[in-house]
């Protein structure tokens, strides 16, 4: 666990770690491999984000560690959401916003921080944010 001397932040710091942790467990990442598995949390979150509604984004982004949350809000502009993805263009976004070479493709990558995520989140609010996908997103992504 992270020390800050804050047990708040300290909280946190080791909830992010605990799921950026997942995703390299999940896809065979050592942790020097850290920079990775954030990217590719930002990079679904973002595009998540971008594709639910301003309502729909704001409901699952509640859901998620604090620390987490500032990394799905971080650029987000509500005025221009929802915009309109397949899922062969989510995961073409996804793979020009994450710059590594990975095994098992961008596919992959996306289904373990995903599977991640869902772990952090409410079922109702994980149940919610697939009922809120188009049918050709969510059989892709979910």
């Amino acid at each position: 666990m992270t020390e800050t001397g804050f047990s708040s932040f300290d909280t946190m710091v080791d909830r992010a770690n605990r799921l950026l942790r997942e995703i390299e467990q999940a896809n065979g990442w050592p942790k020097d491999r850290r920079k990775q598995s954030y990217a590719a949390l930002r990079a679904v979150l973002h595009l998540l984000r971008d594709r639910l509604s301003v309502d729909g984004a704001a409901h699952f982004g509640a859901q998620l560690p604090t620390l987490i949350r500032g990394i799905y809000y971080d650029g987000w502009r509500p005025s221009e959401t929802p915009v309109k993805l397949s899922g062969e263009e989510f995961l073409q976004r996804v793979r020009n916003d994450f710059p590594y070479a990975v095994d098992g493709g961008i596919e992959r990558v996306v289904h373990t921080v995903l599977e991640a995520l869902e772990r952090h989140v409410s079922e109702g609010e994980w149940d919610h944010l697939k009922s809120s996908l188009p049918k050709s997103l969510a059989s892709v992504l979910l």
